[in-house]
């Protein structure tokens, strides 16, 4: 398990040390080591990958940005549907989505094996999906990613999962409590964004650096500081949603020396995230990593499976 000790400067109602299920802001680090979960014993049930291609001329939601750039137009993204051994055909199973999925490959389907296992996350499948190239503003990624709009959600449920349970022969909850999403950087933003616009389809959210920043392109007029506006409007200003989030930043995440009138300081960006989920009382839990990077992948190997632990905490199956 992993070890969180209190950051009182973030929390002034602290949690016990080490309370597995606690909401609240927790600091970890300098040091980092491998969650054992990451590492599948033998006898642990494996589950089945299916990966598949989906290509830009095949999208109706997006097609590609018609800009004369390398991996923009054509495009091709992957995608790989894990099914845990322990699923029940043709029934429904809960699930979540990776974004940027390919980098969660090697981290989230072993994790899920385990704690499947071990019965301390539900029998649930996974749908990590590659975005369609290229990053921040101008690109594809940046535009799926980065744009604070139902868009990407409805990409995802009306050409990504039909497809994945078609090519996995599994069955998907419609059940918004039993789907999760997630992902570090803009699709950690990104994921923030499905379950916000849409918590009649998401209510569990995991991000890792999240990019809580002004990064949108182009401008939508409606967030006009893209998606620094969850922090700075969009979560005050609204009522609570169905939401249980946990989220993580880095000491030396991007921007963190900036000013706050950049609108592009990721520390402070998350922080600010941390304060509005919990001054609506939202279930979330903040976690400060020392000595760490963007999107730190000792990070996320240490804190993956009690991350997925927490998040899932409170689910049953209808």
């Amino acid at each position: 398990m992993v070890s969180f000790s209190l950051n009182l400067s973030l929390a002034d109602d602290p949690k016990p040390i080490g309370d597995k299920w606690a909401d609240g802001d927790f600091t970890i680090g300098p040091t980092y080591t491998n969650a054992p979960e990451l590492t599948v014993k033998d006898g642990v049930p494996r589950g089945a990958v299916t990966e598949f291609v989906m290509k830009s001329e095949d999208s109706a939601v997006y097609p590609g940005i018609a800009k004369k750039q390398p991996g923009v137009v054509p495009y091709k993204r992957k995608v790989w549907v894990y099914v845990p051994k322990q699923y029940v055909a043709d029934t429904a199973v809960p699930f979540i989505i990776a974004q940027d999925g390919g980098g969660y490959v090697k981290t989230l389907i072993p994790a899920l094996d385990t704690l499947i296992q071990e019965k301390r996350v539900p029998v649930m499948a996974a749908i990590l999906i590659d975005s369609g190239g290229g990053d921040a503003q101008g690109r594809q990624r940046g535009l799926e990613y980065d744009t604070v709009s139902d868009e990407y959600a409805g990409f995802v449920e009306t050409e990504v999962l039909p497809r994945a349970a078609k090519e996995a022969n599994v069955k998907l909850t419609t059940d918004p409590d039993g789907r999760a999403t997630m992902g570090g950087s803009s699709d950690g933003a990104c994921a923030f964004t499905m379950a916000w616009f849409r918590p009649d389809l998401y209510h569990r959210v995991l991000t890792y650096s999240g990019t809580y920043v002004n990064q949108q392109s182009p401008v939508n007029p409606k967030s006009p500081h893209g998606a620094w506006e969850y922090h700075e409007n969009l979560i005050p200003k609204s009522e609570a949603k169905p939401l249980r989030v946990w989220l993580e930043v880095s000491e030396n995440d991007n921007g963190a020396k900036r000013d706050e009138a950049s609108l592009h300081n990721w520390v402070l960006a998350n922080q600010r995230m941390a304060a509005a989920l919990k001054a609506k009382e939202y279930h979330y839990r903040y976690v400060f990593a020392k000595g760490a990077g963007h999107t730190d992948g000792k990070i996320t190997r240490q804190t993956l499976p009690e991350a997925l632990e927490w998040l899932w905490q409170g689910y049953k199956k209808p």
